[in-house]
C-alpha cells in the first residue's frame, strides 16, 4: 500500500507542471498567471492561425519524417552489418555508433556546428536533417540491434535451406519479424527529432526555424497563454508515438531495457 501511495505521489509530482500548463492555456489574460481568470479557446485559435508557428511546425514535421526515415534505413543497415557481418572490431564499432547517446547534447551541438559551418550547411534544412540523423541514429541502431538479438536464427536458416536467397530471407522472414522494432525505432527517431531544441539553437536560424526554436524565440519577448497552448499541442503530438510504441511493443522493450 505504501509503495502504491509513493508511486501515485511521484506521478502527481511529474505531471503537475503539465496540468498547470494545460489549465493556464485556457486563460484569456495577455500574460501567464495561475489560476486563470476566465476560460477560453482563444489561445489555441491564435496559435493555429499564427503563420510563424505553422511554418515552424511544418518544417519540424518534414525534418522529423525525413531524418527518422533516413536514420531508420542507416540504423537497419548498421544493425545487420554488426549482427550478421564478420567485421573486425565489431564491439568497438557498436560502441562508436552508440557513443552520441553518452555525450551531452550541447557538446554534440557545438561539434555539429563546427562541422557544418565550413560546409555552408548552417541555417539550412539539409544541415538540420544531417544533425538530426546524427542524434537519432544511435537510438535506431540500438532498438533494431536489440530486435535482431531476439530473433530466432533457425527460422532464417530454414528459409535458406528450402531455397530462399539471402535477399528473399531478409525480405520475407527477417524484416517481418523485425517490424515491431522497426516501427518503434522510426517513431522514437521522429520524436527525438521533432522535440530537439538544443541542436536547433546552434544550427538553425531565421531561414530554417524549427518549432522548438520558434517557441524559444517567442518566450524571449512574450509570455502569454499562447505559448502554454502551443506547449500543450507539442506534448500531444509527442505523446502519439509513445502511445503507439507502448501499445504495440512496450517502450521498455523498444529501448532495449
Amino acid at each position: 500500500m505504501m509503495w502504491r501511495i509513493l508511486i501515485i505521489a511521484l506521478y502527481a509530482f511529474l505531471l503537475a507542471p503539465l496540468v498547470v500548463v494545460l489549465i493556464v492555456s485556457f486563460d484569456t489574460r495577455p500574460y501567464l498567471s495561475f489560476p486563470p481568470a476566465t476560460f477560453s479557446l482563444g489561445s489555441y485559435s491564435a496559435v493555429l492561425h499564427d503563420a510563424g508557428f505553422r511554418s515552424a511546425a511544418l518544417l519540424s514535421l518534414v525534418i522529423g519524417i525525413v531524418s527518422a526515415g533516413l536514420s531508420l534505413l542507416l540504423g537497419t543497415a548498421v544493425s545487420f552489418a554488426l549482427a550478421r557481418g564478420r567485421i573486425p572490431g565489431r564491439q568497438a564499432l557498436q560502441w562508436l555508433f552508440l557513443s552520441p547517446m553518452l555525450v551531452p547534447h550541447i557538446v554534440l551541438a557545438v561539434g555539429l556546428m563546427m562541422t557544418l559551418q565550413p560546409l555552408g550547411l548552417l541555417d539550412t534544412v539539409s544541415g538540420l536533417i544531417l544533425a538530426h540523423i546524427g542524434i537519432t541514429l544511435p537510438y535506431t541502431t540500438r532498438i533494431i540491434s536489440s530486435g535482431m538479438a531476439a530473433l530466432d536464427r533457425e527460422t532464417e536458416q530454414a528459409a535458406m535451406l528450402h531455397g530462399a536467397t539471402l535477399w528473399q530471407t531478409v525480405r520475407r522472414v527477417t524484416l517481418p519479424a523485425l517490424r515491431p522494432s522497426l516501427v518503434a525505432a522510426g517513431l522514437i527517431a521522429f520524436l527525438f527529432s521533432f522535440d530537439e531544441a538544443v541542436i536547433a539553437l546552434f544550427i538553425a536560424g531565421d531561414k530554417a526555424t524549427t518549432l522548438p526554436l520558434a517557441i524559444y524565440k517567442y518566450i524571449q519577448f512574450r509570455t502569454d497563454p499562447q505559448v502554454a497552448a502551443l506547449s500543450v499541442l507539442v506534448v500531444l503530438v509527442s505523446a502519439i508515438p509513445v502511445l503507439v510504441i507502448e501499445r504495440n511493443i512496450s517502450l521498455k522493450r523498444a529501448l532495449g531495457a
